[in-house]
């Protein structure tokens, strides 16, 4: 099967996307995933779909959408356009025109200029629109209304009781305290670890995290929020519960990465790879987050704020893995902001990124927590910012101060991405942008200077 094509190896060009289908709630989930960042043990258990595998006697009204509003050139990127589309209608809940162009990111085309591909997604949204009055996203009924018309072949149908067979039969699903005995490499997403040691792990001995079902979920007990390290930025942005806490959180993490990266990435994975860029990390230390570490005999709670210890050294020991991630659940004097910049608005490494959660009462900051990333080896939590904060009004003076501080307590780090002086400046700005979007009313960009 030829469709699925060899492209940049990195996970950014979707010339060799799939859908991975796995069973959901009595029917099969699938998600769009890069083929190249994937190791053959995660297809244990699951539905693979290429190309191949969506094409029918006639074309389906996927392609025949991008052929008939010309978004069809020399075809390499076909293949990952028409997955991502399809996986699109089998799992959005939105099936709105602007999610059906978001769910394109990460496809890379060089010929069309991309108008065209934009109007067949679009097309596509407005002739299934009304999927989602009897259907919801990867359920039964859905897949079903998909094969009734033409979007997928008919043995679609019958894959939830094969997946239930093979799961059966292989008893593919665990989960365990820790690490194995044998420690072999520990993969969570493999988003980044499949970019940078592809070859060196090309015959080692895997363990996939994401099988366990003790690392994955999210829930909210006592006051405390609580994510599995293996749920997905897909999960999060998916999940009721976050956007119930958070509402409007799913805008921040469409910054971080393309849809197919983040259907893999896992919040776990994101914190222990410890990059200096680490958007997920930035926002977990403003949520004033810890880590649950499990071990034998009993698990290690850590500050998230305490976990790093220098350029991608973390206080992790052998026999430990990140179980858990929690937070302190909002409540109605919470406010949350991420702000990110890098040289794309999307689908880029942050210049800086900062985020920032305060408790705010009688316009009075009662409680401040201030992270950044892309500025120091690690990614940041600034200490004595959110200590200023604490107790301050909002008030153009105080974004001010808080800016100047912020900028004063960090060494930024000068590379390809931007120089130190560029990346104070940014920082500085990045802070002020905090308080226009969560004061607009007492925060105003003419006080700011």
């Amino acid at each position: 099967m030829t469709g699925t094509k060899d492209g940049c190896r990195e996970g950014d060009c979707g010339a060799c996307l799939i859908l991975l289908g796995e069973p959901h709630q009595g029917g099969v989930r699938y998600r769009a995933v890069n083929s190249c960042l994937l190791p053959l043990g995660e297809a244990a258990g699951r539905h693979v779909v290429t190309i191949e595998g969506l094409n029918r006697p006639d074309l389906s009204p996927v392609q025949k959408a991008l052929v008939e509003e010309g978004a069809i050139q020399c075809g390499f990127c076909t293949p990952g356009l028409v997955v991502a589309l399809t996986g699109y209608l089998l799992s959005s809940d939105s099936l709105s025109g602007a999610d059906s162009v978001a769910a394109l990111g990460g496809n890379i085309c060089r010929c069309t200029g991309y108008v065209s591909i934009r109007r067949a997604a679009a097309r596509l949204a407005g002739q299934f629109g009304d999927l989602k009055k009897a259907s919801g996203p990867s359920s039964p009924e859905r897949t079903a209304a998909l094969v009734e018309r033409g979007v997928l072949p008919p043995h679609f149908l019958g894959v939830p009781e094969r997946l239930r067979r093979l799961s059966e039969a292989a008893g593919i699903e665990g989960s365990a305290d820790g690490r194995p005995a044998q420690a072999p490499v520990l993969v969570a997403g493999g988003t980044d670890l499949f970019v940078v040691r592809a070859d060196e792990l090309r015959d080692a001995e895997l363990t996939f995290l994401s099988r366990r079902a003790d690392l994955q979920g999210i829930r909210l007990e006592d006051g405390v929020c609580r994510l599995g390290a293996a749920t997905t930025l897909a999960d999060i942005e998916a999940s009721p519960l976050i956007e119930g806490l958070f509402p409007g959180f799913g805008r921040h993490l469409a910054r971080i990465a393309s849809p197919p990266v983040r259907n893999r990435a896992t919040v776990g994975g994101n914190i222990v790879n410890a990059s200096p860029a680490g958007d997920l990390a930035v926002i977990f230390l403003a949520l004033n987050a810890s880590l649950v570490l499990g071990r034998r005999p009993r698990p290690r709670v850590l500050p998230l704020r305490d976990f790093y210890r220098g350029y991608k050294a973390v206080d992790l020991a052998p026999e430990e893995v990140v179980a858990e991630i929690t937070f302190p659940a909002p409540d109605a004097a919470t406010r949350f902001h991420f702000e990110k910049v890098g040289r794309r608005e999307f689908l880029d490494i942050a210049g800086v990124s900062t985020a920032v959660r305060l408790r705010v009462q009688a316009d009075r900051i009662l409680e401040a927590h201030v992270a950044a990333g892309s500025i120091a080896p690690v990614p940041l939590f600034l200490r004595k910012t959110s200590a200023f904060l604490e107790g301050r009004p909002v008030s153009p003076a105080t974004a001010r101060a808080a800016a100047d501080l912020a900028v004063s307590e960090t060494s930024p780090l000068d590379d390809v991405r931007g120089s130190a002086d560029y990346r104070r400046a940014l920082l500085a700005r990045l802070i002020l942008a905090h308080f226009l979007a969560l004061f607009p009313e007492r925060v105003r960009e003419e006080d700011l200077g």
